[in-house]
């Protein structure tokens, strides 16, 4: 009888290991950091390392910064960028956007490419530039642009900051244009910072 009771004790001892629900370990969740805006001249490179894909000589004809409602605007810097390059040799011009989310106006995390238009060359009021002449960012040039524009800033704050970057007759080099309010069109001060030296150059009321 002893070999029985010893196996029928085993089987009882199976029997109730098996009854145990399994442990279940989770995973403890990760915390997802909410999107960051970029600067200006990092979106830059990104379009242009992606434009040259497009054609090898593209060069800059213009850079602007897009603000998003779903990411917490910070000074000098943009949840969204677009940039339109021109290749003299194709004779055209593509717009590429670089975004940290996806969101309305056909903007997608990371660049997206827009479709080609024609080009017939600079004009006096737009002119292609090098990218290598862009040696300043976009949050240097908003540290230099307060400095001309403490006392609009203090009688306007927290007004939307824009970024423009572009060549024209005005200036002789690519410049910074940073603007108090969504637009040009829609603004009364901005401030024009050279894009390769950083030198404060002048103020538009």
């Amino acid at each position: 009888m002893k070999p029985f009771t010893m196996a029928l004790a085993a089987i009882m001892l199976m029997l109730s290991g098996c009854s145990e629900a399994p442990q279940q370990t989770t995973a403890p969740k990760r915390e997802v950091a909410p999107p960051q805006p970029v600067k200006g001249r990092y979106a830059l490179y990104q379009m242009f390392n992606a434009g040259r894909g497009w054609s090898g000589d593209i060069q800059v004809l213009r850079l602007n910064s897009i603000d998003l409602r779903d990411v917490k605007p910070e000074r000098g810097k943009a949840a969204a960028w677009q940039a339109t390059f021109v290749s003299p040799q194709l004779g055209r011009a593509r717009s590429y956007t670089y975004s940290v989310i996806e969101a309305e106006g056909n903007l997608h995390k990371g660049v997206f490419a827009g479709l080609e238009e024609g080009w017939s060359g600079a004009r006096p009021t737009s002119k292609p530039f090098l990218i290598a002449a862009v040696k300043t960012d976009s949050d240097e040039v908003y540290a230099t642009a307060l400095k001309h524009a403490a006392d609009y800033e203090k009688k306007n704050p927290g007004k939307p900051i824009t970024f423009l970057l572009e060549c024209t007759e005005q200036f002789p080099d690519p410049v910074w244009r940073v603007i108090w309010g969504e637009s040009v069109g829609t603004s009364n001060f901005s401030v024009f910072i050279d894009a390769s030296t950083g030198i404060y150059l002048r103020t538009m009321r």
